[in-house]
């Protein structure tokens, strides 16, 4: 068998993580528990499990084959992910708290709808349950095919078992422990990620060569590769960066990330959890593109670009260093999908209504609901293929335009109508979707990142301003 004792490795770091899901079931009776952990999140587990969710598969694999392919100027991307995670902690996330302990908010969904009539409330919560359903679909997808090529890499099992295999795990202890459960892996995955990303690139980089290595193949590669800009040049180059920069601030529109804000004990809990959250990301993401130029160093542009953190892992790590690079992979993929597994039940059975009509089976509905997704998500997986970069991009940008034009207005003291909300919504996430299946564009378009939003604004700006008017006619 090939990988032997990175497959004891991975085998028990599982094990590990359905014991703690057992242990947690225990916990999670009400629906507040099992959605959120009672809310009593300290700052190292809130700001770890944060920070984990968000990267997953997505920065492991993703980031370090975009920045093998394109060189230097992927590293735009790097300010705006932080900045996006300080704008949610820090900006965003004393009125998310505030409102979530106060109105007793369990989802975002809950926020997004606490100023509108019943009607308007009841269609917004259908409008962003099938959103969060969807987009979830392809991120859950994108997570579950990093697990498969994971498990094909270290072990050959190819990439449809592989697939299966990753989500019987993720959804063995995110079904039965809930948020607790969540909290608690996903604080353990993103230490372990940390771990990985700090001893992978240190070695990747010394087998390089040094910054004389990477040089050499700066030298070696088009002239466009080594570029700052990529080789584009004015109001081109600009677009670019400021398509990477926006990217980081999808944050804002994310429920499985505002969860962990609302999860947070208190005010102490959540600024010291940002701080835990931005030195994670500003390591991790350093990690990968140092991985990532070093990778071009030493295979010269050749291989998969999503399979270079695995081929790296595989020639330049003994066997037992083999398994905690894929668990550290898992655990990247564990801690997104779990999340948002538990965010896709809420929206099912929380947000839509369907347990409450279940006569206090609530939290069964929100697991059955976790379960119908992640087969969904497996079949997406394995009849569409798309990489987990693209997957992943869409997924956060098509939700980042539907909720975060909102959560900024409340952040700034606006209560938009519930009518503008909803149609904020609609628009952000049409735009969205319209440029996706139109006009397909990677991670440095401006147009794609931005217009969206823009949309979801205006419609706010339109709602506002007829909103003054009717007042001033009364």
């Amino acid at each position: 068998m090939a990988n032997p004792s990175a497959l004891v490795t991975l085998v028990l770091y599982n094990v590990l993580l359905i014991g703690i899901g057992v242990w947690a079931a225990r916990k999670a009776a009400s629906q507040e528990a099992f959605l959120l952990g009672g809310r009593q999140l300290g700052p190292w587990v809130a700001g770890l499990a944060y920070a984990a969710s968000s990267s997953s598969a997505w920065v492991l694999l993703g980031f370090s084959g975009f920045v093998y392919v394109a060189g230097p100027s992927a590293l735009w991307m790097v300010p705006g992910i932080l900045i996006g995670y300080a704008a949610v902690w820090l900006w965003a996330g004393k009125v998310l708290q505030t409102s979530s302990r106060e109105q007793g908010h369990l989802t975002l969904t809950d926020f997004l709808a606490e100023d509108a009539a019943p009607a308007t409330a009841r269609a917004i919560r259908i409008a962003a349950s099938l959103m969060i359903a969807f987009c979830f679909s392809y991120y859950v997808a994108a997570q579950f095919q990093g697990a498969g090529i994971a498990f094909d890499g270290l072990f050959g099992t190819g990439l449809e078992l592989g697939v299966i295999l990753g989500a019987v795990v993720i959804v063995a202890y995110t079904f039965l422990g809930g948020f607790l459960a969540v909290s608690i892996t996903d604080t353990m995955q993103g230490l372990l990620m940390a771990l990985v990303a700090v001893v992978l690139p240190s070695v990747a980089f010394v087998a390089a060569g040094g910054v004389e290595g990477i040089s050499l193949a700066f030298a070696n590669a088009p002239e466009t590769y080594s570029a700052p800009f990529g080789g584009r040049a004015g109001w081109v180059a600009t677009g670019f960066v400021v398509g990477l920069f926006a990217t980081g601030f999808g944050a804002l529109g994310q429920p499985h990330l505002t969860a962990w804000i609302m999860a947070a004990r208190d005010r102490k809990a959540r600024i010291m959890g940002a701080g835990v959250a931005i030195g994670w990301g500003a390591l991790v993401y350093a990690g990968m593109a140092v991985l990532g130029l070093s990778a071009r160093a030493i295979l010269g542009g050749e291989g998969h670009a999503e399979g270079i953190f695995f081929q790296l892992a595989d020639d330049l790590l003994p066997g037992m260093m083999a398994g905690i690079i894929a668990a550290a992979t898992l655990s990247a993929i564990m801690s997104t999908v779990d999340s948002q597994l538990l965010v896709a039940g809420a929206a099912i059975s929380h947000d839509l209504g369907l347990g409450k009509g279940a006569k206090g089976r609530d939290v069964l509905v929100s697991r059955l609901s976790i379960l119908a997704l992640c087969i969904i998500a497996v079949a997406l997986t394995l009849l569409l293929p798309a990489t987990i970069f693209d997957r992943t991009l869409f997924a956060w940008t098509a939700l980042g335009a539907a909720f975060g034009p909102i959560v900024i207005a409340r952040t700034l003291g606006r209560r938009p109508s519930g009518l503008s909300a909803l149609l904020a919504i609609c628009a952000g996430f049409g735009v969205c979707v319209g440029y996706e299946f139109a006009w397909p564009s990677g991670p440095g378009s401006v147009w794609a990142r931005t217009v969206p939003w823009l949309a979801g604004f205006a419609v706010l700006a339109l709602g506002a301003i007829f909103g003054r008017k009717e007042k001033a006619a009364v």
